[in-house]
């Protein structure tokens, strides 16, 4: 399984798409056995969760993030966790555990609501 936190270095970023890096942990039997992090590649709409998809994340974790890459990462069957806060790999670890609630607090009001998508 591989499980992507959006971040600000090895925090959790507030907002997805305007993340700094994503952090990539490879699970195996419930435990980290790989952690990686990649630049973010760029904010473009419907880019990221396709991008992270490919690479294949399972779940991604993240502060907030727009309806628009919640519904593409539903289509592409990788679990959405939003409501994140503090530092990635404790996320990650909490999630491991059955810990982790999705709080399902969608970007509304932000600078680039216009990248969002359809807001519900």
């Amino acid at each position: 399984m591989k499980i992507a936190v959006a971040a600000m270095g090895t925090e959790v970023a507030g907002h997805f798409g305007h993340c700094a890096n994503f952090i990539l942990f490879d699970i195996e039997e419930g435990q980290i056995t790989k952690q990686e992090s990649i630049p973010n590649p760029g904010h473009k709409p419907g880019f990221l969760p396709n991008f992270l998809a490919d690479k294949g994340v399972e779940v991604i974790i993240a502060g907030g993030m727009g309806g628009g890459a919640v519904e593409i990462f539903n289509e592409r069957k990788v679990e959405v966790v939003v409501g994140a806060q503090g530092e990635a790999q404790v996320n990650v670890e909490l999630y491991l555990k059955g810990e982790l609630k999705s709080t399902g607090s969608i970007c509304h009001n932000h600078e680039h609501s216009h990248e969002c998508g359809e807001h519900h």
